[in-house]
């Protein structure tokens, strides 16, 4: 591509718009005029889901009367289900139900669980009653009410890990079916964009949301995700007759379980350079490598049986080693996205001063907007003015190795930590001396934390797709999902046991005691 001009190259990029764009009744389906419904489908579904996590937990402890180490641990496993679930749904996808219809369902069920939400807000029955004045004693929620509740979470846990692992995927089918030159050029554009997108909804909902809860009420602050989800689900039901809707297949995942069955048959078999392996049929023909070599004996050649569960593939073995491969790759970003996922921060604003004027006080829940916004500047800044440098000198067409990146994101992600012990020190220092601390040292932390994000996430992402097989691309983001999971759990661990240790012997617990006026609205955090 050395001796084509730009000229030449702005035709390519023209041509291929073209043909991605325009259709007749004998092109096949997909290209760009899908990426609209796909693109608006996620980011409608985060602005309503997003919409609903900064603020849960002033909703838990002023509607249902938790401790605040109660609600961030119930809001950390909901996060790491939320996630977990993302297995789930690619496994469904791969084998049953198809991308399509699995986020279509996704869309149901995550609309359903705000609906249940909203009625909590809406009917006095379905939640504990308010503090009366004169009480000391708040009534807590009865199991009634929890299930209510919980079962709300569950709902939208189920549908995140039916559209999250399978959007992004989704939208990738549209684009692969069009093989061209810039393909892969599109694909790497389409991550970028895509999470960009994402950034900007998530956005919109700690600004936009966040201030409609905290100005009007849980009632219409939760309506409002209701409404965006309807539109969601309504705008990605529109492009059905355009997309393309591959076809299921076995799921990876029991390939995986068939080859390690195999392989512990056969652990008694002794390799040699004589074996005939056996390879699959229709699909690209892979060679088998020598690295993790027990798992070769799952396609050793041995007789006539073809049963999987007797026989598998030399395509089913190295698409396992792939996953192997990429594991501590992966294993790696939990403890950054624990620190990316707190609820902490946000209890930490609630007892700052967030007066920016006179006038105007920013929600404690919307700091978070800060390492959002930093994501989107970065990413901008990163694909269109510092690919064009860096791959000149790099010879990678994204600039830096996604592993490269990831690893400038982890490094980041420890200098926000610390810039975060010490703010938080301070905060507590300037506490106890009966002083407000101006919440605005919370943004450094932020922004940092939101670097740090667009470094590891996007890296992440990229990595995945290129290590493993085209067929596991729903598992590619499956597994990036589930990294959150194990930080939501991670997260909802170290906040326990810091309460555990902190409240020995009767002394004072570290992580916060949130006081609660007897209208029910939180007036102090101590530290």
């Amino acid at each position: 591509m050395e001796g084509i001009s730009d000229q030449e190259k702005s035709s390519i990029d023209t041509e291929l718009q073209t043909k991605l764009l325009l259709h007749n009744d004998h092109d096949n389906k997909g290209g760009l005029r899908t990426m609209p419904f796909i693109i608006v489908n996620e980011a409608f579904e985060r602005v309503a889901s997003y919409g609903l996590m900064p603020n849960m937990i002033f909703y838990l402890m002023e509607v249902y009367h938790m401790e605040a180490v109660t609600g961030t641990s119930i809001l950390s496993i909901w996060s790491a289900l939320s996630n977990g679930l993302s297995i789930f749904g690619a496994f469904i996808a791969d084998s049953y139900l198809g991308r399509f219809r699995v986020i279509a369902l996704g869309s149901l069920s995550t609309l359903l669980g705000m609906i249940f939400l909203w009625l909590t807000s809406i009917f006095p029955q379905l939640r504990p009653s308010s503090c009366d004045e004169l009480d000391t004693f708040c009534s807590p929620a009865t199991p009634t009410q929890l299930a209510l509740l919980f079962s709300s979470f569950g709902l939208l846990s189920i549908g995140c890990g039916c559209i999250r692992p399978c959007s992004m995927a989704f939208g990738a089918d549209q684009l692969n079916n069009h093989p061209t030159l810039n393909n892969q050029r599109l694909i790497d554009s389409y991550f970028n964009w895509y999470y960009a997108s994402g950034a900007f909804s998530t956005v919109v909902a700690f600004t936009v949301v966040v201030y409609i809860q905290t100005e009007y009420g849980w009632q219409v602050g939760f309506a409002v995700p209701v409404l965006f989800m309807v539109c969601s689900a309504v705008m990605f039901l529109l492009g059905s007759s355009l997309y393309v809707k591959i076809k299921v297949g076995e799921s990876p995942f029991s390939g995986f379980i068939q080859v390690l069955v195999v392989a512990f048959k056969n652990r008694k078999v002794n390799l040699s350079h004589d074996d005939c392996y056996n390879h699959g049929h229709g699909i690209d023909r892979v060679e088998l490598t020598e690295n993790l070599r027990f798992l070769n004996k799952a396609c050793v050649i041995k007789d006539s049986n073809t049963d999987p569960w007797n026989l598998s593939t030399v395509e089913k073995v190295e698409s396992l080693k792939s996953l192997i491969r990429i594991a501590p790759i992966w294993s790696s970003s939990i403890l950054l996205f624990a620190t990316s996922s707190q609820n902490y921060p946000t209890l930490q604003a609630k007892a700052m001063n967030r007066h920016i004027t006179s006038w105007f006080e920013i929600p404690a829940a919307s700091f978070v907007l800060f390492m959002v916004l930093t994501l989107i500047i970065w990413l901008a800044f990163y694909d269109r003015i510092l690919v064009p440098i860096l791959a000149k000198h790099t010879h990678q067409p994204r600039g830096l190795h996604p592993k490269t990146r990831m690893g400038i994101g982890l490094l980041i992600s420890v200098i926000a930590m610390m810039v975060s012990a010490i703010v938080e020190t301070i905060r507590r220092h300037v506490a106890r001396s009966g002083n407000d601390m101006s919440a605005m040292w919370l943004v450094p932390q932020y922004a940092l934390l939101g670097l740090a994000d667009a470094f590891n996430a996007i890296g992440q992402m990229e990595f995945y797709y290129s290590e493993l097989p085209r067929s596991m691309s729903s598992v590619a983001m499956a597994m990036f999902m589930v990294s959150n999971a194990f930080a939501g759990l991670l997260g909802s661990v170290l906040v326990n046991v810091v309460d555990l240790v902190t409240s020995e012997g009767g002394s004072e617990v570290y992580i916060v005691h949130v006081s609660l006026e007897k209208k029910g609205k939180i007036v102090s955090i101590e530290g």
